[in-house]
Order: C-alpha cells, then structure tokens, then sequence
C-alpha cells in the first residue's frame, strides 16, 4: 500500500487470443504510402487546411499511381 491505495496485478485470460485485425493492415499500407510523399515528413504550413490539403494531394498521388 502506497498512500492509501492498494496495487493489484491483473491475471491474463487463458482463453482470449491475439487476432489481427483486418483493418489494421490497411491503415498501415496507407500511412506507408503517405510516409513516401516528402512534404508530409516534416509539417511547415502555417495553417491547418494547407496541410489537409497536402495529405489529400497525396492521396491523389497514390491512387492515380495505382490506375
């Protein structure tokens, strides 16, 4: 007990299992492409909407490269 409150060590359910999700995947796929785009490494725009539209020009990027 450490000032009043006592420190518990929750057990680990046996019967629950790690499972990838699928979902995950794709986000990193996209983050990856954006992370290819050297505007976005470093965010040097003075306003909020300048940026959103760099990272939608990005975007733009990877789609058109993948037609």
């Amino acid at each position: 007990k450490l000032m009043g409150a006592e420190v518990k060590i929750a057990k680990r359910n046996e019967l629950h299992r790690f499972a990838v999700l699928p979902k995950r995947w794709v986000v990193e796929r996209s983050f990856s492409w954006l992370e290819k785009n050297r505007r976005l490494w470093k965010n040097c725009e003075r306003k909020l909407s300048t940026s959103l539209q760099m990272v939608a020009l990005a975007f733009l990027g990877v789609l058109l490269r993948r037609l």
